[in-house]
């Protein structure tokens, strides 16, 4: 898939939406590295579980093969910076992300919705 084909901009839903600052390809791990800036101007920074699905739906994936490495809020501007990485396989993923972050993302297929 080229980079082209994928849109820059992804709606998280009731006003937020991320842009992606950085698409890179990381041949060696076999993962897709993301750099998203969300703008939640005025609302809280979206959780880790929201910004997952938003990017497996817009790059076409499943969720077990997503994982948000991190989100930095940049103090009083309703602007974050999200590093996301997308694995080509699940056993890829398993393989190279720390327990602690599957964790945090809600385990391998996210937080089950009651």
């Amino acid at each position: 898939m080229s980079q082209a084909s994928v849109q820059r901009r992804i709606d998280l839903g009731e006003g937020i939406w991320a842009e992606v600052a950085r698409d890179w390809y990381n041949p060696v791990i076999k993962r897709r590295e993301l750099t998203l800036i969300i703008h939640h101007e005025l609302k809280p920074t979206p959780m880790r579980f929201i910004v997952r699905m938003a990017v497996a739906n817009a790059y076409g994936v499943e969720i077990s093969r997503v994982y948000v490495r991190e989100i930095k809020t940049e103090y009083g501007i309703g602007r974050s910076r999200a590093q996301v990485h997308i694995y080509d396989t699940k056993e890829r993923a398993l393989q190279f992300e720390p327990q602690y972050i599957i964790e945090r993302n809600g385990g391998v297929e996210g937080p089950q919705l009651m």
